[in-house]
């Protein structure tokens, strides 16, 4: 099957919440559910969210990323997507990254400064801007600007706890009549 490569920008359709660990909470969700589906079907890129407008970057098999498009163009939280590349690859540009998410870093602040821009606004970019953004997301995970919060949860969150306190207690004492009584039965026969 034939690789492609795809970007698109888009609108989110929600109202920007106080960020969760560096991360828009609507971005979040959808970065943890790109990663799940996109990971099964070997597609590889990168998102970047600004100014209430995304811009992502998709790579693999032709059928799998026309599809993923297709699922992102019926995703209420995305309107006005648009199309800005689309075009058949020999190889793979982006490894190891099912979704890379590059937060609003100095090197997109200098993007846009570079270009004149006062805001994020991928609809707009020409060629050469949508080029410079692939590559400006690619080059990030390279010297480790983006993150990646699949693996800093993995690294850094403590295991989570699904017995409370005085749940464990319970059971530690209850095992430690359990080993008593075991032992006065052992005694007795």
């Amino acid at each position: 099957m034939p690789l492609i490569r795809l970007a698109y920008a888009s609108e989110a359709t929600f109202e920007a919440k106080p960020l969760e660990k560096g991360i828009e909470p609507h971005v979040a969700r959808i970065l943890l559910v790109s990663r799940r589906n996109n990971a099964k079907v070997s597609i590889v890129g990168g998102l970047y969210y600004g100014d209430n407008r995304f811009f992502q970057y998709l790579e693999g098999e032709e059928d799998a990323v026309r599809k993923t498009y297709e699922r992102i163009q019926q995703d209420p939280r995305h309107r006005n997507v648009r199309t800005l590349i689309e075009e058949p690859i020999a190889d793979r540009t982006f490894t190891n990254w099912s979704m890379k998410y590059v937060p609003a870093s100095a090197d997109v602040q200098a993007f846009l400064a570079r270009h004149k821009l006062s805001e994020f606004n991928p609809v707009a970019f020409d060629s050469e801007q949508c080029e410079e953004m692939i590559e400006l997301i690619r080059r990030s995970s390279q010297d480790q600007k983006s993150v990646n919060y699949d693996e800093v949860n993995r690294k850094t969150s403590p295991t989570p706890q699904t017995l409370s306190p005085g749940l464990k207690i319970g059971l530690v004492a209850a095992a430690a009549c359990l080993v008593v009584a075991l032992i006065v039965v052992a005694t007795m026969l």
